[in-house]
């Protein structure tokens, strides 16, 4: 670990070393950073008719073996096995990869793995890096249950490794992939020991696309826009506000009206552009237009191929027909122990979706079951707004020491953690030292 200048100025005090011996100290402890803590095998998994995806297991670099299994199952989109959340940069010269710091599951592979667990993560069907869509055909016609048993494959290869205890199995899920661990649970009980849900959602897709598309731009537009508080919203205003337009997508774009002009591109609305700061109903011009666009989200064009990196008509609709993971949440076996780990600040699954899950899992009375909250973190476990989900920085370190924590408590090992002082804890069952 890199000594902080505040602990080598104490050194100095306390010790009088000379300064070629602090330098000693600093070159031993960058050196230390490049010990390997852990081994990696990359791997291919044949996903039926013809598909095939890339993964990767990360295991301890010491120790026989073997070790108890880690399956992270991605969100919603396109994400590769890192769930990188934004552009890799590649030097055109040298060839040289610059990473984004947001990605979710690379954190999560690295930090259990030096920990003890072997883990696997893998890419989404037809998707490569940098949200590369590597066959339309297959990405634009895949289904919920599509993703379903593409997590079933990969779960029966996580257990076929000879570094992985096949009795001690985790699921992790993330967003869309808190939907998919339940299941995945329910439909192989003798196979997965825990499910850990991170981001969770307890509704159904159609709920929660109304609340992104409709209900957050709506209730950002009354509290924070609406000045006046007279239900009205200055259309100049709205276009240039960098959040808004984050939230709504492109105001400019949900005005314009679907009729093209002479030179072939569209127009706002005369009624919102008369002088240049025109004023719009928020209930009666402004919410039309957003569920207009919600409803689109579900159209399917016949023949059309869907490179949407983020959502295509196919898979959504295969959502309406899912039974919400509220609904099946019970069905969970007994012996399947469940963490909940939500961002208070998460404005795509929001933090009431966690409180609904508690709930059921208290009401079917689910023996171990634990929900932790982390107050100003958004989807990505890094500090956010409540309107937008920032994937500016990795998740926090106390995020992934409760996860570990809890793994750690739930996995046979010998040395329970401390909790973590910076979320708030709601648990069926207290931990005792085994």
């Amino acid at each position: 670990m890199t000594l902080s200048p505040v602990l080598l100025i104490g050194i100095l005090a306390l010790s009088c070393l000379s300064s070629n011996s602090i330098f000693k100290q600093q070159d031993l402890a960058l050196a230390q950073q490049y010990i390997p803590t852990i081994k990696y095998r990359n791997l291919v998994i044949d996903l039926g008719n013809g598909v095939k995806t890339n993964t990767q297991l990360t295991y301890p670099a010491v120790g026989k073996g073997p070790f108890p299994g880690v399956l992270l199952v991605a969100g919603t989109g396109p994400e590769d096995m890192n769930e990188t959340m934004d552009i890799i940069h590649i030097d055109n010269k040298t060839g040289q990869k610059t990473y984004p710091p947001s990605q979710p599951f690379f954190q999560i592979a690295q930090y259990l793995s030096e920990r003890g667990f072997a883990v696997l993560r893998y890419d989404k069907r037809a998707i490569g890096a940098n949200f590369t869509v590597l066959d339309s055909n297959i990405w634009g016609n895949a289904t919920f249950n599509d993703l379903k048993q593409d997590a079933e494959k990969a779960l029966a290869v996580l257990t076929r490794q000879s570094e992985v205890n096949p009795n001690n199995i985790t699921i992790i899920g993330h967003s869309e992939g808190t939907m998919i661990a339940p299941r995945v649970a329910i439909y192989n009980p003798t196979k997965v020991k825990n499910i850990a849900l991170l981001g969770a959602v307890a509704q159904n897709l159609r709920e929660i696309l109304y609340f992104q598309i409709v209900n957050k731009p709506l209730l950002y537009a009354e509290t924070v826009l609406d000045h006046n508080h007279d239900g009205l919203l200055s259309v100049s205003e709205a276009t240039k506000n960098p959040l808004f337009n984050s939230i709504v997508g492109n105001f400019t774009l949900v005005l314009e009206t679907p009729t093209p002009t002479a030179n072939g591109t569209s127009q706002l609305n005369p009624q919102y552009n008369t002088n240049k700061d025109a004023y719009m109903s928020i209930n009666n011009e402004l919410k039309p237009k957003l569920i207009e666009r919600y409803n689109s989200e579900f159209f399917v064009t016949p023949g059309k191929k869907c490179t949407d990196i983020g959502a295509c008509p196919i898979w959504l609709r295969s959502h309406l027909a899912l039974e919400p993971t509220l609904n099946i949440i019970g069905n969970v076996p007994p012996t399947t122990s469940i963490l909940i780990q939500q961002g208070q600040n998460d404005s795509q699954a929001p933090i009431q979706q966690a409180f609904l899950l508690q709930q059921e899992l208290i009401d079917k009375k689910h023996p171990d079951h634990t929900l932790i909250t982390y107050p100003n973190l958004g989807h990505a476990f890094y500090p956010s707004s409540e309107w937008v989900t920032s994937a500016a920085g990795p998740m926090l370190p106390y995020v992934l020491a409760d996860l570990y924590s809890w793994l750690e408590s739930h996995s046979g090992f010998t040395h329970i953690a401390a909790p973590i002082s910076s979320s708030n804890v709601s648990s069926s069952s207290s931990p005792t030292a085994r």
